[in-house]
C-alpha cells in the first residue's frame, strides 16, 4: 500500500494547468505514463482523465522527493506537490495542451505501486483484444477509451436534461419489478394472477 496523503489535497488535474498557473504551487495525482531519468533530472509524464502534464525531479530543488523518483516506474499512482513554472522556447511541446509548462517538484507521495503492465496505455500500442478484454481496467485507461466513454456520457446527460426538461420521468425498472435470478433466460414477469 502506498503512502498517507496527509494533507495533500488536489488543487489542480494534469491536463488542465496552463501558462496562467506559473508560480502557483499546485497538487496534482496520477498515473505515471512514462519516467525519463537524465543523471541530475528525472522527467515524469503524469496522466489522469484530463491530460498529460511533465512533472521534473531536480536534485538542486528538493533532494527527497528525487531520491524517492528513483524506484518509480509506469503506472505507480503519485500525488506531487510541486510550483509551475514556463517552459523555455526550444522545449515547449505542441502536441499536450500542457506542452508550455512542466511542474518542479517539490513533495512526492507514492499513493500505490505497480507491477508493469502486460501492455502499454496508449492509443498507438498494438495489443490484440483479447489480452485488452482480459486487463479491461487498464485498457480503460487508455486515451482513447476515455474519450469514449466521455462521449457517451455528454450523450446520455443531453438526452436526460432534454426529457426531464420536457416533463419526462426516469424510473429504474429494477424499481418497478423485483429481480429474477434467470439471468439469461426469457425475461419472466413474476404474477399471482396470471400463472405460467
Amino acid at each position: 500500500m502506498g503512502e498517507q496523503l496527509k494533507g495533500l489535497k488536489r488543487t489542480h488535474m494534469c491536463g488542465e494547468l496552463t501558462v496562467e498557473d506559473v508560480d502557483k504551487s499546485v497538487v496534482v495525482m496520477g498515473w505515471v505514463q512514462r519516467r525519463r531519468d537524465h543523471g541530475g533530472l528525472v522527467f515524469i509524464d503524469l496522466r489522469d482523465r484530463t491530460g498529460i502534464v511533465q512533472v521534473v525531479f531536480n536534485n538542486e530543488v528538493s533532494s527527497e522527493a528525487f531520491e524517492k523518483v528513483q524506484g518509480v516506474r509506469s503506472e505507480y499512482v503519485l500525488a506531487i506537490e510541486g510550483k509551475v513554472v514556463k517552459r523555455a522556447a526550444e522545449n515547449v511541446n505542441p502536441k499536450i495542451t500542457t506542452g508550455e509548462i512542466e511542474i518542479y517538484a517539490n513533495t512526492l507521495k507514492i499513493l500505490s505501486k505497480s507491477e508493469t503492465p502486460p501492455f502499454p496505455i496508449e492509443d498507438r500500442s498494438n495489443v490484440s483484444e483479447a489480452i485488452r478484454l482480459k486487463y479491461r481496467y487498464l485498457d480503460l485507461r487508455r486515451p482513447s477509451m476515455q474519450k469514449n466513454l466521455m462521449t457517451r456520457f455528454k450523450i446520455t446527460k443531453v438526452v436526460r436534461d432534454f426529457l426531464n426538461k420536457n416533463g419526462f420521468i426516469e424510473i429504474e425498472t429494477p424499481l418497478l419489478i423485483k429481480s429474477t435470478p434467470e439471468g439469461a433466460r426469457d425475461y419472466l414477469v413474476p404474477s399471482r394472477i396470471y400463472p405460467g
